[in-house]
């Protein structure tokens, strides 16, 4: 079969966790024995990476006008149909294209394509920006000169043509439901856990903040955490993995979970299923997360981590500090994750799903 992903971000130009999961998929379906393309945001040459032919979509617009133009970007458009001329696909797979490529793509695959799937992986499809707000009032503060009163009618509809939708979480499968977006289906992100090698040393007191510095992923609270847990533990460090919208490289990232004693991912947002929680599980590392979200689907509390409220700062604190002080338990606590993710969040079981509901689909 021919497959063709769409997706807004995609390595090497991001390493953000959904560029880097759209990728996993499409290289494990190439692995499959299938032809694989993708189609990104990007200027130049189009490019090949690992045996897969991506095709750079220049369609970049200012951020004011994202609640028009990500429903239907006409300079997206044309050149995904170009794409679609070309390779004539049996399957479309959409991933993030709410920026970008646009809603329309769907309707443009559809009349190209045997069948079209998409996943989503945030509350981007019923949502402004990073906060699930549910109310339109919400939305509206939320979304301010950007409002956009069809947007989300709109997004509803273009989904239609999507013959299967996927999410990446229980959590995400529910907040769509209650916006009117029913039918998805469960699928978490899958992790190789053969690329993430196992490291034993939890002794060096080192908390790893992973992820951006900003106050929707839980900056202000890593501050108020890390003052009391200083108080405890003076010699404990603090490591974060970046600053801003900079994205480290996967083994950049996977350097700063090998030197961590306990993970924190504490999202103050709705994070529909944050990559960084099953990647530091994958190392066997501890990982603290909040319930906003999909965390506590991967996450099982007391066992691999523990799942506090973001305004627990204390309690947050109390747990880090327990870590710390007890190594031993800390690897207790990251084997059991490593193995809970080989067992149900393996990225070849996702891989071999996929392909199956390709082939019932050709």
């Amino acid at each position: 079969m021919r497959i063709l992903f769409l997706s807004d971000d995609f390595p090497p130009q991001s390493f953000g966790g959904a560029g880097i999961s759209t990728y996993e998929l499409a290289k494990g379906v190439l692995n499959a024995g299938h032809e694989v393309f993708v189609a990104t945001l990007g200027r130049g040459q189009d490019y090949n990476l690992e045996g897969l032919k991506v095709f750079k979509v220049d369609c970049q617009y200012h951020e004011r006008w994202r609640a028009y133009l990500s429903l239907y970007n006409p300079k997206a458009v044309r050149r995904v149909e170009e794409i679609l001329k070309q390779i004539k696909p049996d399957i479309v797979h959409a991933n993030n294209i709410h920026f970008y490529l646009s809603y329309h793509s769907l309707k443009l695959s559809k009349r190209y394509a045997k069948a079209v799937v998409i996943t989503l992986r945030d509350a981007m499809s019923f949502s402004f920006g990073k906060l699930a707000s549910l109310s339109w009032l919400d939305q509206l503060k939320q979304a301010k000169k950007r409002w956009n009163p069809f947007r989300n009618f709109m997004i509803k509809r273009y989904l239609k043509y999507a013959d299967k939708i996927f999410a990446v979480s229980s959590a995400l499968k529910q907040a769509l439901g209650e916006n009117g977006i029913r039918g998805a289906e469960v699928m978490h992100t899958g992790i190789d856990v053969s690329e993430y090698p196992y490291d034993a040393n939890y002794g060096d007191k080192t908390v790893l903040f992973a992820g951006r510095l900003t106050e929707a992923k839980g900056s202000r609270v890593v501050e108020k955490v890390m003052e009391l847990v200083k108080k405890e533990i003076p010699e404990a460090k603090l490591l974060t993995a970046g600053s801003g919208q900079r994205w480290l490289g996967r083994e950049d990232m996977k350097d700063l979970y090998a030197k961590s004693s306990v993970v924190l991912v504490p999202s103050v947002c709705f994070d529909a299923f944050p990559r960084n929680v099953v990647e530091a599980q994958a190392l066997a590392r501890p990982v603290i997360s909040t319930p906003y979200g999909g965390a506590k689907e991967a996450i099982e509390d007391g066992v691999t981590g523990f799942i506090i409220s973001p305004f627990e700062a204390d309690k947050m604190a109390l747990k880090i500090v327990e870590l710390l002080e007890d190594p031993q338990k800390a690897r207790q606590f990251g084997e059991a994750g490593r193995k809970r993710i080989e067992a149900q969040f393996n990225l070849s079981d996702k891989i071999s799903r996929l392909v199956s509901l390709y082939e019932r689909f050709n």
